[in-house]
């Protein structure tokens, strides 16, 4: 059976089990739709909070980061895990002691304000629309290459799938399609991983074989081996970062109370019963995102190695399959700058822009030419990284079933985001702005009704997104995590922790981190990106990184302000003595 054949099964098959179970589990109340019942058990919760949090940049990017940035990108691995560990100890078992619907329920109620709760819902859209448009791109991404149509159709198959399940089953049909889905794409992630370390260093363990021994005969390990590789054709040590430790810092620490202040990460903890639940169901969650999140940067080694050994001074016309077959998504190419026939790979970059611009034409060896090879630096190909995860099996020769499941896996990380996002999107509408705000006498019937009709616009232009990505749509999605970070995650900790924070402390601090986090990240990025150096950043500090800083005028402003405005009325502090207290279930 053919390997093209083998995907269409192989999606095919997902698609019907995840529609499948949104149909058992169709939402038939706004309890449903909005917080799956509240009765979902913490095994299935955490496994669900898992899928819902490694969306596409999880499965297919992070490994690439690793991969080519080397130790540097570390900060993604301890950022991103670290923000469970803060979600299990600061936020989860008291929001769901909260127990009510939305993020932007907890923070009209405990700072008493309309429109407190406004601004809550203007950062969560904003944020959730950034995430989810880079998660629809990637489900084009992976069905242009794995199936075969063009970006466009793949992203229009992404909106059909999630459409039937997201707006039909609600939390409740999302919550245990997530459930499959995690075990979809933790399987399709791991089966080339032990395959890859068992060729390359006979250890069966990813995680192990990562500090193994090189099965070469060179007595390297993995990472001496790969070192030396790299040194030789130009790069850096793949060992050695060239981030400064200030930077470092900054980012892995937007990254954890990015984590922390994400909305469709905080949403799933109101699902579970009790609070005691919501504690566990981190706990689970951290579990089952390690087990992939470990393995990554053993998938980045092994990928780099082979795609090194693959490529370099290799005759195109000799060249795998693969590689012509990807270069077909503009994900990989060819430039012979010395019309020698052999595809040089080495240090600088082979493309002007980075993104190679294909011609119609095709070169003496067959080879699609490209119009804007770089001819600053020697190296021929341009690789980039999103290639690592998504080729990896076909680079290492693996089996055709092994290379349909990553395709599945591909498909199920970015779907099971793009779910849990447009269902926090739908219910800031339906329940924050329209029940809570602008038309409270609507009947719950009537708030369903709008709860699905908001998730349906959402899709439609979360795939307008994907289909026609602005151009900064690309660029913005990794700094979500920046803007979480310095808007809601304040909010949400001194509001859980310190109960004379006002209202108008509140405010001021989500407007004032958000707009001087998103103004640093627009004016470096945007408008003076060649000033984007750390001679002018901020303290050292990049835009991926000033989230952090962000957060801490959050933090200050709040507090400044707060002690110049009245105190929270008695009611409010009440409250917050109450969610404080998470053994009265």
């Amino acid at each position: 059976m053919s390997t093209q054949l083998l995907t269409y099964i192989f999606v095919g098959l997902s698609f019907a089990l995840y529609i499948g179970i949104a149909v058992w589990s169709r939402a038939s109340s706004t309890k449903d739709f909005y917080v799956a019942g509240g009765g979902v058990h913490p095994l299935a919760n955490g496994m669900a909070t898992a899928a819902d949090w490694m969306s596409a940049a999880s499965f297919i990017s992070m490994a690439g980061i690793i991969s080519f940035m080397g130790r540097d990108g570390s900060v993604y691995l301890l950022g991103w895990t670290g923000g469970y560990v803060l979600l299990a100890l600061l936020l989860a078992p008291y929001l769901r002691k909260f127990g009510r619907f939305t993020i932007p329920d907890f923070i009209g109620e405990r700072y008493y304000s309309q429109t407190a709760r406004l601004v809550a819902v203007v950062c969560l859209i904003f944020v959730s629309f950034t995430y989810v448009a880079g998660q629809m791109r990637g489900v084009g991404i992976v069905f242009s290459r794995f199936l075969e149509v063009d970006v466009s159709t793949g992203v229009m198959i992404g909106m059909a799938v999630v459409f039937m399940y997201a707006v039909l089953g609600g939390m409740k049909g999302i919550t245990y399609t997530q459930v499959a889905q995690y075990c979809v794409l933790i399987f399709a992630y791991m089966v080339p991983a032990i395959y890859i370390s068992l060729m390359i260093t006979d250890n069966p363990i990813p995680q192990f074989g990562f500090g193994a021994t090189v099965n070469d005969g060179s007595q390297l390990s993995v990472l001496q081996k790969l070192d030396a590789v790299l040194l030789d054709l130009g790069f850096s040590p793949y060992t050695e970062g060239s981030k400064s430790t200030t930077d470092v810092f900054a980012i892995t620490a937007a990254l954890m109370f990015g984590t922390a202040g994400l909305p469709h990460v905080l949403v799933r903890f109101f699902t579970v019963p009790k609070v005691s639940d919501a504690r566990l169901s981190a706990g689970y969650a951290l579990i089952f995102i390690a087990i992939l999140y470990t393995t990554a940067p053993a998938v980045a080694s092994f990928a780099r190695l082979n795609l090194i050994n693959t490529v370099h001074e290799t005759p195109y016309a000799e060249a795998p399959p693969w590689f012509s077959q990807w270069e077909d998504t503009g994900l990989i190419a060819w430039q012979d700058k010395n019309a020698d026939g052999l595809m040089q790979y080495g240090a600088g970059a082979a493309m002007t822009p980075t993104k190679p611009n294909f011609n119609d034409e095709r070169g003496a060896h067959g080879e699609r030419l490209v119009s804007n090879a770089s001819t600053k630096h020697a190296n021929e190909v341009y690789i980039d990284r999103d290639i690592i995860v998504l080729a990896n099996p076909e680079i290492a020769g693996l089996p055709g079933w092994v290379i349909a499941l990553v395709a599945a896996g591909g498909v199920a990380a970015a779907l099971s985001t793009a779910a849990g996002l447009l269902l926090v999107i739908s219910s800031a509408i339906s329940h924050d702005l329209l029940k809570q705000t602008f038309m409270p006498h609507i009947t719950e019937r009537q708030e369903l009704l709008f709860a699905r009709l908001a998730a349906a616009v959402a899709v439609c232009v979360a795939g307008l997104f994907g289909i026609y990505p602005p151009a900064f749509v690309a660029q913005v999605v990794a700094f979500a995590f920046g803007l979480a970070a310095a808007s809601l995650f304040p909010a949400l900790l001194l509001g859980i922790f310190c109960h004379w924070i006002t209202r108008e402390g509140a405010i001021a601090g989500m407007l004032s981190g958000l707009v001087f986090t998103f103004g640093y990240i627009v004016y470096f990025k945007f408008m003076m990106p060649h000033l984007n150096t750390a001679d002018y950043w901020l303290f050292g500090i990049s835009p991926e990184g000033i989230g952090s800083l962000g957060m801490l005028l959050n933090l200050g402003v709040s507090t400044l302000v707060s002690r110049f405005t009245n105190p929270p009325p008695p009611s409010v502090q009440s409250m917050i003595q109450r969610i404080r207290v998470p053994r009265a279930d």
